[in-house]
């Protein structure tokens, strides 16, 4: 099993959101390291950091697991779609996904700020100046941690 964070804006889709719908496709992801990420790496089962990004406070929010194996992002076929993408094709996807189920939401958001005051977090791939991955792995270490701060 892997840990992995995974950031959305909450005026997009919350952790909220994702208590309310349960299961959620993680459409939309249209960064190759992100995207091999899911593609190669993510199973059913992993664990997951909600991260709320581009906000007021951003920082973990909550919880959830990795529920499928990837697939094809549908969104890269919509041209109707802002994730379009003109290059890609059925027959050879660009964009894949996964879909992540809710576990809990925090009782506090554990904030950006207050992660980059941990020495013990001082190598996590999200403290790292210039880092803007969507979705990035969580060393268990880390993980575990961070468990403890909530």
């Amino acid at each position: 099993m892997k840990h992995w964070l995974m950031k959305s804006e909450p005026e997009t889709f919350s952790i909220d959101d994702l208590k309310r719908k349960r299961v959620e496709a993680w459409d939309g992801v249209r960064n190759y390291q992100a995207r091999n990420f899911m593609r190669d790496v993510m199973k059913p089962g992993d664990k997951v950091f909600f991260y709320h990004s581009n906000c007021a406070e951003p920082g973990i929010a909550g919880l959830a697991e990795v529920a499928s194996d990837s697939y094809p992002d549908p969104s890269q076929f919509d041209a109707k779609s802002h994730y379009f993408d003109p290059k890609s094709s059925r027959e050879d996807p660009r964009w894949m996904l996964v879909d992540v189920e809710f576990v809990k939401k925090l009782k506090r958001v554990i904030t950006l700020d207050e992660l980059k005051g941990h020495a013990a977090l001082d190598e996590m791939l999200l403290l790292r100046k210039g880092n803007r991955l969507s979705v990035m792995p969580v060393a268990a270490a880390e993980w575990r941690y961070i468990l403890t701060l909530e």
